[in-house]
């Protein structure tokens, strides 16, 4: 690895040399969203009755709700199409989001910086993920909104956050990809039916998403121990602040479109998050998340306070990636 002829803030050799190494994996290992999905193929095809569109009971809280459940078979695939289209708008908006946000981060790096050129693969990999929602969008047919209003709004301001506070960001973006990442291996895992053209985008949004997640763990592992006392507890009450906030801006669809698929608003309320099924799932998202707090040492009493508020505490995984599991 050649050195760095000006130097990186809280980058020692072991960092730097896992950064190269993401690096390495995006130039050997990336996928092209028209290049490694053959949308014409008869296999792609989309079906709007095929009733792998259902949700699953397991990891879509909408799914585990009894009335989605009692519904007929047809009614339950028509919700379900149109879900996941919409899930996947706001995955796609969301990219667009760190984008922005890691671009200001990456602007302010030195000349050298390994943790720039990282920046820079992982931009591009988030632009062609956005190719490939859209185009999964575009073939489903149907016009979604994604994210809800007050999201859509205000997102022109969250990075501006990269550029001031690019730890506090950092944690923004994975407030942001641990839900989805987490919701797509549930799916995974079950071992459940999805339709070949929605499995596609998945897989190959798994496998990159693994080493942006990485990057900004390794991010804030680097930043976190050097902040002072009064940045490590702000940022300890940033993190479940930020976590609940994105994750319901992630998952929660928005009332005219809920309203629009004939799904009553004590439904939503309960699906999101009041039921003990969609809590379990609301929580699971973050095992990972809490595992890396208790880590860095920002899960004081005043922040498992604010989690358990917050209704997303529990236990740390033990490991990244650790499935949820309920007998745990």
């Amino acid at each position: 690895m050649p050195p760095s002829p000006y130097g990186e803030q809280a980058s020692g050799p072991e960092h730097l040399a896992r950064i190269q190494t993401l690096s390495d994996g995006s130039v050997h290992r990336s996928f092209d969203p028209y290049r490694d999905i053959d949308w014409d193929s008869p296999e792609f095809a989309i079906d709007v009755g095929d009733p792998r569109w259902i949700l699953s009971p397991i990891s879509d809280p909408l799914g585990a709700h009894p009335w989605y459940q009692a519904l007929s078979e047809e009614r339950q695939i028509a919700i379900g199409f149109a879900r996941q289209a919409n899930v996947t708008k706001v995955g796609l908006f969301f990219e667009s989001v760190l984008i922005r946000g890691l671009m200001q981060t990456a602007m302010r790096m030195p000349n050298g910086s390994t943790e720039f050129r990282y920046c820079m693969h992982e931009m591009t990999e988030e632009c062609n993920h956005i190719q490939m929602f859209q185009e999964l969008i575009n073939r489903m047919g149907v016009d979604v909104p994604g994210m809800r209003w007050f999201y859509r709004r205000t997102s022109p301001v969250w990075p501006l956050i990269g550029a001031a506070m690019p730890v506090a960001f950092l944690y923004g973006i994975l407030a942001g990809e641990e839900p989805i990442d987490h919701f797509q291996k549930d799916l995974i895992r079950e071992g459940r039916a999805v339709p070949p053209a929605m499995l596609r985008t998945v897989e190959i949004h798994i496998a990159e998403e693994a080493r942006h997640i990485s990057f900004a763990y390794e991010f804030v592992r680097a930043r976190v121990p050097e902040k002072d006392p009064i940045s490590r507890a702000l940022l300890s009450l940033w993190v479940p602040f930020i976590m609940r906030f994105l994750a319901g801006a992630i998952m929660v669809p928005p009332r005219p479109f809920a309203r629009e698929l004939g799904i009553p608003p004590h439904v939503i309320r309960e699906a999101f998050w009041r039921s003990p099924a969609s809590r379990e799932i609301l929580a699971g998202y973050f095992g990972d998340i809490r595992m890396l707090t208790e880590e860095l040492g920002l899960m004081n009493p005043v922040a498992r306070f604010a989690w358990r508020v917050l209704r997303i505490d529990g236990p740390a995984a033990r490991y990244r990636g650790e499935p949820n599991r309920r007998d745990r």
